[in-house]
């Protein structure tokens, strides 16, 4: 007989860890947690820098990619999603950005009651153990380590004083709701190590009798009895397949990309898109899938004159030095993440508030293009910038019946003419940036895209040859209450479904003006009492 528990949550993520150990924490409901990765035992998790080893590391990632874009000259883009114990958190680029008050004051006027920014505040406090900040916006107890940069790096005090000297003020603390100005990046480090989503919440409960965590496992499909969700049918590693009951609730938190294609395979979406698969309709939804938000990035780097930078550090007898310093006080390259610096900047006169986030590093990738996971040898820095809540929408749709099968992604980057114009407007901000005292004052040339580059024309053709994501899809199973809403926002089920529920970025109905992983967090933790609560 299929084993039998109160919650099944499928995905050890962002939300999972959160929810498993939330809903097992009274020791009154058994808790299971299928995840298709192993355990967070590579040693670049733990390190900082290992971000460019970790993201498109086949062992640690789902390996998907877009499909041809039509704006961004029919490329395909590397998706990469973590298929690990801590999901994408445990190789994500560490960046802890809540958004702007304003992403969810939208929310709650879309329809999502009880998912402004009053309403949500409570759950990031919660969740988070934070030391400076106000005290009325700051987290201070909780699981979720954040940190200031351990070693702030001489390029990167100059990148904020140059978005100074263009009028943009120095933010003591983007996260308080109000995000409009400069900064270096909070982290989500302790001690200069990766702090992911099962060090917080997950490795501290593995103890817990009422609690059992199943790596290695691929969800197939959710099992129905009519409209109530009743387990889950999953595949070992070994090909054999199990089937695990729930007496209350399934719960999926498996992101942006395999929630909506795990609701397909069992039949829930578009009977459209699901006869077309094969598979019986269970429920008619057709926004399954659909909605589908990310942030497009573009970057130009420039090579760095009287400062070193981290991409010397990267080669021969000074990677080793940098080692030993890692492991002697945790400084140095090895405790360096992807960014190190930003900004939130409005684009246009008349917005209420920024439209457009910044990035800075100290470093600078071979051939300019950010990805490659190899920088360049001489010193270099890179800026980059992304249109915060993009207009632009796709979807992720299943192709094949079988579970093991990669979904189509396309998420249509740049298809709106909003988008166009604002990062059109970024990359001019970019170079005015590189022209600024003090930053100016380091820049030996541009390198990438070049200073050959300088109409309007050519810049958007180096948008859309060169840009890229910022792994940040939300979306695809949004909360709310029209036609297209998916899961209700006063107790996170699938609208029409009993003891099926979603808890994860899929759920966000527009994007937040920032990374994901904060907000992702806040939803999980939010869901945590909604859920017990019927």
């Amino acid at each position: 007989m299929p084993e039998t528990f109160d919650y099944i949550i499928v995905g050890a993520g962002a939300a999972g860890c959160v929810l498993a150990n939330r809903l097992s924490a009274s020791g009154q409901h058994r808790v299971a947690v299928l995840e298709a990765g192993g355990p967070d035992r590579h040693i670049w998790i733990k390190v900082p820098a290992g971000f460019n080893k970790t993201v498109y590391d086949p062992k640690l990632n789902w390996g998907y990619e877009t499909a041809p874009g039509p704006h961004i000259d029919g490329r395909k883009i590397m998706f990469p999603r973590g298929k690990v114990l801590g999901g994408s958190g445990s190789i994500n680029g560490h960046l802890y950005v809540r958004g702007q008050a304003a992403d969810y004051d939208t929310w709650a006027q879309l329809g999502c009651r009880g998912w402004s920014w009053t309403d949500v505040l409570p759950y990031f406090k919660r969740a988070e153990r934070r030391v400076g900040g106000e005290d009325a916006v700051r987290g201070r107890d909780g699981l979720l380590y954040i940190e200031d940069q351990r070693d702030p790096h001489l390029l990167s005090d100059a990148y904020v004083a140059a978005n100074e000297a263009l009028g943009l003020k120095r933010t003591a603390d983007y996260n308080c709701g109000d995000q409009e100005g400069t900064f270096l990046y909070q982290q989500m480090m302790r001690g200069g190590r990766r702090w992911s989503p099962v060090d917080a919440y997950l490795r501290p409960i593995l103890s817990r009798p009422n609690l059992r965590v199943i790596p290695w496992v691929l969800a197939e499909r959710v099992v129905f009895d009519g409209k109530r969700a009743t387990g889950v049918r999953y595949r070992r590693r070994d090909g054999g397949a199990e089937t695990l009951n729930a007496s209350r609730d399934v719960i999926l938190c498996g992101g942006s990309i395999n929630t909506p294609h795990l609701l397909q395979l069992s039949g829930v979406g578009d009977p459209a898109w699901l006869n077309d698969l094969g598979v019986d309709v269970v429920h008619a939804l057709p926004g399954v899938g659909r909605n589908f938000r990310d942030h497009y990035a573009v970057r130009v780097s420039a090579l760095v004159k009287g400062a070193g930078s981290l991409n010397e550090r990267s080669h021969g007898l000074r990677l080793v030095g940098e080692v030993i310093r890692y492991a002697i006080n945790r400084k140095g390259l090895l405790a360096a993440s992807p960014s190190h610096a930003g900004g939130y900047v409005k684009t246009r006169p008349g917005l209420e508030t920024p439209d457009m986030q910044l990035y800075f590093a100290p470093a600078s990738y071979a051939g300019g293009r950010y990805g490659t996971a190899v920088l360049d040898t001489r010193p270099g820095m890179t800026l980059g910038a992304s249109q915060l809540r993009p207009e632009s929408t796709g979807h992720v749709k299943a192709l094949s019946a079988d579970a093991a099968a990669k979904p189509e992604i396309q998420p249509n980057y740049l298809a709106d003419q909003i988008d166009r114009d604002a990062l059109l407007a970024a990359m001019k901000y970019l170079r005015k940036l590189l022209a600024t005292k003090p930053l100016v004052d380091y820049v030996d040339h541009e390198n990438f895209p070049g200073p050959q580059i300088k109409s309007d024309d050519e810049l958007m053709a180096h948008a859309r040859a060169t840009g890229s994501t910022t792994y940040h899809p939300v979306g695809t199973c949004k909360i709310g209450t029209d036609p297209m809403a998916v899961v209700d926002p006063l107790s996170m089920k699938v609208i029409g479904l009993q003891g099926l529920r979603v808890a994860d970025a899929s759920v966000m109905p527009t994007m937040v003006s920032g990374n994901t992983y904060a907000a992702t967090n806040m939803i999980a933790e939010k869901a945590s009492d909604l859920i017990p609560a019927g």
